[in-house]
């Protein structure tokens, strides 16, 4: 048998497939724990041996994947932005800013309620100043909320919504989505001590919306 025919057996993908699935497997193990550990200790407090513990991994594996704590701090702030960032999609699928901007509140409330501790890690940094960020922040961020924002001028010279500062509008949606991951326990005691289920986090996401977009013109 020749080396060609060697190569191109079938059986042999396999092993490369598995090895790239265990990696991510792992990677995304760590990156969960990561985030979960950070939220609650923050960066100085949280330590490699406990999100190794959490992702059930050894700490030489941690190691491996991330050869220190601020590489794996400055990974997970990465990919909780990257996630947020992704729930813009509506924008770039219609230009009807009632199912663009809506698309997008909902989204933002879909991930303060599957992923509060990724928003708490950023809430934490950004709090501190933005010390491990801030070129992210200038590179990443900035550029996505102007072109955000050209958008949305355009739909106010458009008559399409009442005129307001983009900005301004950014920070009222983040402010309020968040404010779901972020203070989880104050909502929790409002709601007779206990979490929302999911029927009440559907009627919060309707409120959200119906008030976001009543204030700038649109029927929710």
């Amino acid at each position: 048998m020749s080396l060609h025919n060697q190569t191109l057996q079938p059986e042999q993908k396999p092993k490369i497939t598995g090895k790239r699935a265990i990696r991510e497997h792992n990677e995304r193990q760590i990156l969960a724990a990561a985030e979960h550990e950070f939220a609650l200790a923050g960066f100085k407090g949280a330590t490699t041996d406990a999100i190794a513990r959490r992702a059930g991994v050894p700490k030489a594996n941690l190691h491996y994947y991330f050869s220190t704590k601020r590489a794996l701090y400055l990974k997970v702030i990465e990919d909780v932005c990257e996630h947020w960032l992704a729930a813009a999609q509506p924008f770039d699928e219609t230009d009807d800013p009632k199912a663009a901007l809506g698309g997008y509140i909902r989204a933002k409330m879909e991930q303060a309620r599957t992923r509060p501790y990724g928003s708490r890690v950023w809430a934490m940094e950004v709090i501190r100043g933005a010390p491990a960020i801030d070129e992210y922040l200038h590179t990443t961020l900035k550029p996505w909320v102007e072109k955000r924002s050209r958008q949305i001028n355009q739909w106010i010279r458009d008559g399409k919504i009442n005129p307001v500062d983009p900005m301004a509008l950014f920070f009222m949606i983040w402010a309020t989505t968040q404010h779901y991951a972020d203070f989880a326990c104050q909502i929790s005691v409002l709601n007779a001590d206990s979490p929302l289920s999911d029927e009440q986090f559907a009627d919060a996401t309707d409120q959200v919306c119906k008030i976001i977009l009543t204030g700038i013109g649109l029927k929710a």
